[in-house]
């Protein structure tokens, strides 16, 4: 029988499992449980322990609310009670010394999702010789709240202080902290960006791989309209002392309460990074341009498929498109330049191809065109025969990890999605994550990008002509 391992940190050491050569290490604080004093307030190093820690179960999650609807079906939650929500875990191959590391960010619109999700198992990276380690943080009212009184962006105060634990305690584990890329999806990609316009974070970054992650912070009074809205909804002022007399579970309930009916053509405002001098002086698209850090970056071809829901995009009339091109400032070439480039696409889907390119693809493609540092892009372009979802949002996930078979990359691909698409995909990532190259050329003056389908190819950047005429949000 095998010994189980244990690994000695600064707080005291933790007792991990064993299986096919490689060693994990589940719920291991990194910061104190943001509760009761820590409610509202930077994270705080967690407490030390005396003995052996066992690290064998996922730490609790934090307070959310499962996906509702059509996503609900696609989009799986889990949920874990208790207050320690600040926790990492670790896969580390077996006899790891000096190896590269891989912190890896959940994305869920910056309020929900969680790293005990099975597709999220960091075995498969281990197995190739990579240090992986995954996150919980603070999300929605708890993580990105705009209140008098408080820290901003708390949520991502805690992945600077999960990053910064990593750099301090990944040796143990056989990583190298010279060698830290950090990986985010939507949400866990603005939340990598966001590390990356810090330049605290920044510089305990060797590459970083961005997802579909929104690159645009907001104004505290533009952030903050959430938390405005709530308060009113509470009968209460938007503060720390006011929210933080309101349990974790009424907060939800409230947001709920606000949320119902909203849909992403317009309703209930979403939860924002907040420009703020302490703890994001600059929104990142305007910092990452600019940065000498290794980049992966890339969007899926039908983002918004996940979003929008077949009626919803029949629904869509020239009217309320002309209405949105107004609303978002978009030229009329830029529409134009859409219709030729899908011109068998209804109202609805042009609608919904320049709200996916406005919110991701044109910022990435800004600050990919601006960098002089290595930057790799690419697009995921596999279309799921599930409900019509196409290439959406979320999707590329298990080919990334190579896990196919797990349940939640079943319910977006399907059973029959190709494996020799996914093995490709992983081992990209992890080309990139070990030498800093994906295996296909820079993006620069070329545009070159990576088409990732049944057949992948390198190729300059498909639909730039209406992509380049779009505005900034």
């Amino acid at each position: 029988m095998t010994t189980p391992p244990v690994v000695a940190l600064s707080s005291g050491s933790v007792r991990g499992t064993t299986e096919d050569g490689v060693r994990r290490f589940l719920g291991i604080p990194y910061a104190a449980p943001p509760f009761g004093a820590g409610r509202f307030r930077e994270p705080r190093p967690a407490e030390a322990w005396s003995g052996i820690r066992d690290a064998v179960a996922f730490g609790p999650t934090a307070p959310q609310l499962p996906y509702a609807g059509a996503i609900g079906e696609l989009l799986g939650s889990v949920r874990i009670e208790g207050d320690d929500i600040l926790t990492a875990n670790v896969w580390a191959p077996e006899n790891a010394d000096r190896a590269p590391v891989m912190l890896w960010i959940h994305g869920g619109a910056l309020e929900r999702g969680t790293a005990a999700l099975p597709l999220y198992d960091g075995s498969a990276f281990a197995r190739a010789g990579i240090v992986f380690v995954s996150i919980n943080y603070r999300l929605g009212s708890e993580g990105f709240s705009v209140l008098d009184g408080a820290p901003r962006n708390l949520g991502l105060r805690d992945a600077a202080a999960a990053l910064a634990w990593v750099h301090a305690e990944i040796s143990a584990f056989g990583g190298d902290p010279a060698r830290i890329t950090a990986m985010g999806e939507s949400a866990g990609g603005a939340i990598v960006a966001g590390l990356l316009a810090r330049p605290d974070s920044r510089a305990l970054i060797a590459g970083a791989i961005i997802e579909s992650g929104p690159l645009e912070a907001q104004p505290a009074a533009k952030a903050g309209r959430v938390t405005a809205q709530l308060a009113k909804r509470l009968g209460i002022t938007p503060d720390r002392d006011a929210f933080s007399a309101v349990a974790p579970e009424q907060l939800l309930d409230a947001r709920r309460e606000q949320a119902a009916g909203s849909s992403p053509l317009g309703g209930a405002p979403g939860f924002q990074f907040a420009i703020d001098p302490d703890s994001l002086p600059d929104s990142p698209h305007e910092v990452l341009g600019g940065i000498d850090t290794p980049l992966l970056i890339g969007s899926n071809t039908d983002e918004y498929r996940l979003w929008f829901a077949p009626e919803a995009l029949a629904g869509i009339s020239p009217l309320k498109l002309l209405l949105a091109r107004l609303v978002l400032r978009i030229p009329r070439r830029a529409a134009s330049a859409y219709r030729a480039a899908f011109p068998g696409a209804g109202t609805g889907e042009l609608f919904g191809q320049l709200a996916t390119d406005i919110m991701l693809r044109a910022p990435l493609t800004r600050v990919a065109r601006a960098r002089t540092a290595p930057t790799h892009v690419y697009e995921f372009a596999w279309p799921s025969p599930v409900r019509d979802l196409r290439a959406a949002h979320a999707l590329e996930l298990g080919f990334v990890f190579d896990r196919l078979d797990d349940a939640e990359a079943q319910r977006l691909a399907g059973t029959k999605a190709p494996r020799a698409l996914a093995a490709e995909m992983h081992a990209a990532w992890i080309s990139f994550v070990t030498t800093g190259d994906p295996g296909w050329p820079a993006y620069g003056a070329q545009r070159l990008t990576r088409v990732f389908d049944t057949e992948s190819s390198t190729v300059p950047q498909r639909r730039t002509a209406g992509l380049d005429l779009l505005p900034s949000r």
